[in-house]
């Protein structure tokens, strides 16, 4: 398909918006009417009012979630606006349902001022079991989801940070056992600083990961670099210590000589070929970047046919995808009442991603995954991270988060 065709494609699928609200009760005579609203539906308020809990027994709230955005970094696409977004947030909530069964609204607010982001989100709170905040521009992005963390028992969870992190976390710990390297000793190296790229360096170092190397568009985070916010602080490396041991950080090309694994999540066309060629032996080359990758899936092939490669497009093998992990993420943390999405719950369903790619394949599943993407489908170089038509998610990734969540003590049932 041309770049015209796609385009004309996408404008046609959306036109008339892509959901709808369907009504679950009967609404069909005198009586339905006297239930569903007056005077039957004073009894359920009644309810509530004593026990906030009861809100999740008579309300869609334990099966509802709000896509929230303000429209600061659609996508790879920039600042658009709020109502510039609402596309993207319909199709999140489209694919909470497709994939968990999940009921979302999509909710674009036209407000960048972080505190007032914040303080709308909470009023909005009531209504949802659980908030996925979406296309929110770094550092701003940290700062709500923290704040509203603190002052929410409900999940919250910016998915453009931790839905990829999360992802990309089981590619590592499966690009590891495949090419036998053991997780402590690998050298990373991460181009961005954004919200995806700093959540991901994060569960990186949370997996055990030691020797991680970031750049922003100004370069190399380093101690010696000022007006680096909280959050760049916390990788900023030692250049002299660094250069002591013979590594030159002054370019992605020399950060990249040894290196074990590339993490991409800039901007499209910025790595080459050459940058890739002093890589260490079979690295694990994630390029993240949407629609088009750092570098191209074939120009990295044909500099490092030895390489685990990973984009986010999903006409190509490894296709890290966050609908592989918001939609079971939020089913397992509604299905347990909880309280939040915390570290062990991302880590469990990073560890369930990996696993399920592992796991041996029914033939029905496998034979249809094969006809669906065209390819060969085996554990392997090509097929670290599950597809995401693997019918087997729901059940494995959503039951590791509940687990999660009960072990960590912030589910309520």
């Amino acid at each position: 398909m041309t770049k015209e065709e796609l385009k004309k494609a996408a404008l046609d699928y959306h036109q008339g918006g892509k959901i709808e609200i369907n009504v679950k009760t009967s609404v069909a005579s005198q009586d339905d009417l006297s239930l569903a609203y007056s005077p039957g539906v004073a009894y359920p308020c009644l309810e509530i009012e004593k026990d906030a809990n009861k809100g999740y027994e008579l309300t869609n709230r334990s099966n509802l979630v709000g896509v929230i955005s303000n429209g600061t970094a659609i996508l790879g696409l920039g600042d658009l606006g709020a109502l510039a977004s609402k596309p993207v947030m319909e199709g999140k909530s489209v694919l909470f349902k497709r994939f968990a069964g999940i009921d979302a609204f999509d909710i674009e607010l036209d407000e960048k001022d972080p505190k007032k982001l914040v303080d709308i989100v909470r009023a909005l709170a009531p209504t949802f079991g659980g908030i996925n905040l979406e296309d929110i521009k770094a550092p701003e992005c940290f700062y709500i989801e923290t704040e509203l963390k603190k002052i929410l028992d409900i999940p919250i969870m910016h998915d453009d940070q931790h839905g990829t992190a999360i992802i990309c976390t089981a590619g590592i710990i499966n690009g590891a056992k495949i090419v036998n390297k053991n997780i402590n000793d690998l050298r990373v190296v991460v181009c961005g600083a954004g919200g995806a790229a700093i959540s991901c360096a994060t569960m990186a170092r949370a997996l055990g990961v030691k020797d991680i190397v970031m750049f922003d568009s100004k370069g190399a985070l380093t101690t010696d670099r000022s007006g680096l916010d909280e959050y760049k602080r916390a990788f900023a490396v030692d250049k002299a210590k660094l250069a002591k041991q013979g590594r030159s950080v002054d370019s992605y090309k020399d950060a990249l000589k040894g290196a074990d694994v590339l993490l991409g999540l800039s901007r499209a066309d910025i790595i080459s070929e050459d940058d890739i060629a002093g890589m260490s032996e079979n690295p694990l080359i994630f390029v993240m970047s949407n629609p088009n990758p750092e570098i191209a899936p074939a120009l990295a092939r044909k500099a490092r046919p030895d390489a685990i490669i990973a984009t986010g497009r999903s006409d190509e093998p490894n296709q890290i995808n966050n609908v592989l992990g918001f939609p079971y993420i939020f089913k397992g943390a509604l299905s347990v009442s909880a309280k939040a999405i915390n570290e062990e719950m991302k880590m469990a369903a990073a560890n369930a991603l990996a696993e399920l790619a592992r796991d041996a394949m029914p033939s029905d599943i496998k034979a249809a995954l094969e006809s669906i993407h065209g390819r060969k489908i085996e554990f392997g170089k090509e097929y670290v991270i599950p597809s995401p038509f693997d019918p087997r998610l729901l059940e494995k990734v959503s039951g590791a988060v509940a687990d999660a969540a009960r072990k960590s003590g912030v589910a309520r049932k």
